[in-house]
């Protein structure tokens, strides 16, 4: 087992008043299904990491019981735990899949991901959009925040002091030359037109969001993150791929 490590997590002040079996603070299990990994570990309270993260290659284009059997296998070895956070590259209407566009099966929609996992692991589990959770991992906590991954697509996520508002699909809105947000600085295009290229455009979809939402602060995350060669503005915060597990303690909060 690695070194305790502090998520961004601890830095958020709400109450929590779930409690383990034995008196203590309950433990999350906090995993973050990718359009390429699938990522867990299990966390206290305080976000605390209580072992090293494991992953898996994401098995894109299995079923969805293809997929929670690989989540399954997955956190076996990992520390007992009392609750469960998911992060999914999806639309997600309490804890059922409505879109799960880069995992490529058609049997997500309407699948029951929370209820699927709850019964298999035998925890309450509660589903956000991935990108929803990294940024509950990252935020401080005040105005309004936006989150955007960088990773296989393009995610996003807007905060209120602190609060998760409604989720929305900002990925495949249409944004530049008819292509949407996925489209135009997703993975694929990243490796099509080139770093440079790319850092250009990913500055544009910053811009984008900034006239859209007039941001407090925006924080950027995903596995493509380590990609930006520009430095960013004051209001715009590079965070580490982490964030997507520490936002899964704070996925309980009230």
């Amino acid at each position: 087992m690695g070194k305790a490590k502090r998520s961004s997590a601890a830095q958020n002040e709400h109450t929590d008043r779930s409690t383990a079996s034995d008196g203590e603070p309950p433990r999350t299990l906090a995993i973050d299904v990718g359009g390429s990994n699938i990522k867990a570990s299990v966390l206290d309270r305080s976000g605390v990491y209580l072992a090293d993260r494991v992953r898996v290659p994401t098995p894109v284009g299995s079923p969805p019981d293809g997929i929670v059997a690989a989540i399954v296998e997955l956190v076996a070895p990992l520390p007992p735990f009392e609750r469960v956070s998911v992060g999914f590259p999806g639309v997600v209407r309490d804890g059922v899949v409505r879109t799960a566009p880069n995992l490529d099966h058609d049997g997500w929609k309407g699948f029951d991901l929370a209820g699927a996992l709850t019964g298999h692991l035998g925890k309450p589990t509660r589903v956000l959009n991935d990108a929803d959770m990294q940024g509950l991992g990252a935020i401080k906590g005040s105005g309004l925040e936006v989150v955007i991954t960088l990773g296989t697509g393009f995610g996003t996520g807007l905060y209120l002091d602190g609060r998760l508002l409604p989720h929305l699909e900002i990925a495949h809105v249409q944004f530049r030359k008819g292509d949407t947000f996925d489209e135009h600085v997703g993975n694929a295009a990243r490796k099509r037109v080139g770093k440079k290229k790319w850092n250009k455009r990913v500055q544009k979809s910053i811009a984008a969001l900034r006239a859209l939402t007039s941001f407090d602060h925006l924080y950027i995350g995903g596995g493509n993150a380590k990609h930006i060669t520009f430095g960013p503005d004051p209001d715009v915060t590079i965070v580490g791929n982490s964030a997507g597990i520490a936002g899964g303690v704070a996925a309980w909060h009230d």
